[in-house]
């Protein structure tokens, strides 16, 4: 739709609501997260590891929320700093961000 010469805005700012009523899909929440992984999994320890992919499968098995996921996310930021993910709207969240 963006790709039309004319686009309504109010059209836009519709299809932009109507996704963030979708309902969240572990399995894509969980993959989401182990790409996140990937950027601190030189640097962490075997425990970070251990404590990171047993929070994913509690989440993913309903027993843990996408909040948990997020503030352990933020507390490897915090030893291991990465630029790219301290912008990420996944984990500042803004007003049409899903998991944050």
């Amino acid at each position: 739709y963006l790709k039309n010469e004319v686009v309504e805005v109010s059209h836009v700012q519709e299809l932009i609501d109507r996704a963030c009523q979708i309902p969240e899909h572990r399995g894509q929440v969980c993959n989401a997260f182990q790409h996140i992984w990937g950027y601190f999994k030189k640097k962490a320890t075997d425990v970070e590891c251990k404590d990171y992919m047993l929070l994913l499968d509690r989440y993913r098995f309903g027993q843990a929320s996408k909040e948990d996921l997020i503030a352990k996310t933020r507390e490897l930021l915090d030893r291991y700093p990465n630029t790219y993910l301290q912008h990420s709207t996944l984990l500042k969240g803004d007003s049409h961000e899903t998991l944050a």
